[in-house]
């Protein structure tokens, strides 16, 4: 499994995924339970304006956390491929579900559970069929494929379509669906996918002793990250306020890793070497994530109960539950006979012995 760096690189990226996840996932639960630390002893909820948070050390752990995972999910971006790492984002939805049914009492019901085992199956899958991509060790070669001729209209489809979400789709539907507003996120964010991946070379660079603070691109591409995320975090606010979160987490988390796994592939050729089987394997593991956030979510704060089967399900088990009555009902008309008959005999052999002791 290739990568910028080889094989080792790879499984340093693998590994900064993984621990990116476990830290952010964990960040959710110990941010949860300082607020309810204070919800408890009175103090003013963070929902009413109140900042007490801030006095709060669960809750600093939990900044801190979702600090590190950050800073592991940015470095992991400069070792493997991103169309492994971004996918890989959903095991911290995964941590704190199950987290969260451990250390907060909060329910995961048989959807949700589900849909846990299936973010792990697609996970493995991907990783084992994870795609290689061209080695771009160096701000002149990340230089080189930003001039391609691919990436630079992938760039403007990416422009032009956002523009026109913002200032025509969005007045119209932004309030209505959600499409409009995750979109925008989405495609932004396989910019700034490729931005965080050009500023993790960088980095490696600038460690290793070279003058990358000289090198334009580098700067040319910080800027274009923080205006990438500053356009991904307003829309993605308009979405939550206007939408469920049920809804526009699932949304969302599939149109921005398909934005991203394009342009990697159209970036940084990916997909160019792969054979089919890997092709496959990663679609399949892709999808199967996708399968289980949405099981997650969707049904997050639905009771599993029996009316929720399919209907000719409910009609099997109506069946079956009427040929259990009948069959009870019968076995009891078949007894049933014997009694009375029996109590029949009795009366009438204690009404001849009355009528004959009258007689006497």
């Amino acid at each position: 499994m290739g990568g910028a760096g080889g094989p080792a690189g790879f499984y340093v990226g693998l590994g900064l995924a993984l621990a990116s996840s476990a830290f952010i996932g964990g960040s959710f639960i110990l941010k949860k339970k300082g607020l309810l630390r204070l919800c408890r002893r009175g103090r003013a909820r963070a929902g009413q304006g109140g900042h007490a948070y801030l006095q709060e050390w669960l809750w600093w752990a939990g900044l801190l956390c979702m600090g590190v995972g950050e800073a592991a999910n940015f470095a992991a971006y400069a070792f493997a491929p991103a169309t492994l790492v971004t996918p890989l984002g959903a095991l911290s939805v995964l941590v704190s579900a199950v987290l969260s049914s451990t250390f907060l009492n909060e329910q995961l019901n048989v959807h949700g559970k589900i849909g846990c085992i299936l973010s792990i199956l697609g996970s493995t899958v991907m990783v084992i069929h994870a795609p290689q991509e061209e080695e771009v060790s160096s701000l002149e070669s990340m230089a080189e494929k930003l001039k391609d001729p691919g990436f630079i209209v992938f760039a403007v489809c990416v422009l032009v379509s956002s523009l026109l979400l913002i200032f025509v789709a969005g007045p119209r539907y932004g309030q209505s669906n959600v499409l409009v507003y995750v979109l925008v996120c989405s495609t932004i964010g396989s910019l700034s996918v490729s931005c965080v991946k050009g500023l993790g070379i960088a980095l490696k660079e600038l460690f290793s002793g070279k003058p990358v603070l000289k090198e334009p691109l580098g700067w040319v591409l910080l800027v274009c990250l923080v205006i990438c995320i500053s356009i991904q975090i307003n829309y993605l606010n308009k979405a939550l306020d206007i939408f469920n979160t049920s809804v526009v987490t699932p949304v969302y988390y599939v149109l921005f890793t398909t934005a991203v796994m394009m342009c990697s592939a159209i970036l940084f050729k990916e997909w160019q070497h792969m054979v089919l089987d890997n092709i496959i394997g990663t679609i399949s593991g892709f999808l199967t994530i996708v399968s289980g956030i949405f099981l997650l979510h969707a049904f997050r704060d639905m009771p599993f109960t029996p009316d929720l089967l399919p209907l000719f399900l409910q009609q099997a088990r109506a069946d079956l539950h009427t040929s259990w009555r009948s069959a009870d009902r019968h076995q009891s008309c078949q007894h049933q006979p014997l009694l009375p008959s029996e109590d029949k005999g009795s009366e009438s052999a204690e009404e001849e012995e009355e009528e004959e002791g009258e007689s006497v």
